[in-house]
């Protein structure tokens, strides 16, 4: 997975941290349908090297991603895109 344009799209020098950046891009990434449910992300290393940054900033965005409920990691398997949740049983979809 890399970064939609040839440029990273994690930058210092904004007020923001750096590993929010880089969990946005990829919730950003996931909302448009770029990453489908079920797919795997590359692995913290992989990531850090796509976007450049270090492997714990890496680590950091992954957890956040994790607590979004927008990917889910299973030991020794990877880190994979999360299925939207199923509507509860007897509720009626929004109109």
């Amino acid at each position: 997975m890399t970064p939609a344009s040839d440029e990273s799209p994690i930058d210092p020098s904004k007020i923001a941290y750096v590993y929010m950046q880089m969990a946005d891009h990829i919730a950003e990434r996931i909302s448009k349908g770029e990453l489908r449910p079920g797919a795997r992300l590359p692995g913290e290393r992989d990531l850090a090297a796509q976007y450049g940054v270090a492997h714990l900033t890496a680590r950091r965005a992954t957890r956040e991603l994790r607590e979004r409920g927008l990917v889910v990691t299973l030991p020794a398997k990877g880190t994979f895109v999360a299925y939207p949740p199923e509507p509860e049983a007897g509720s009626t979809p929004e109109q």
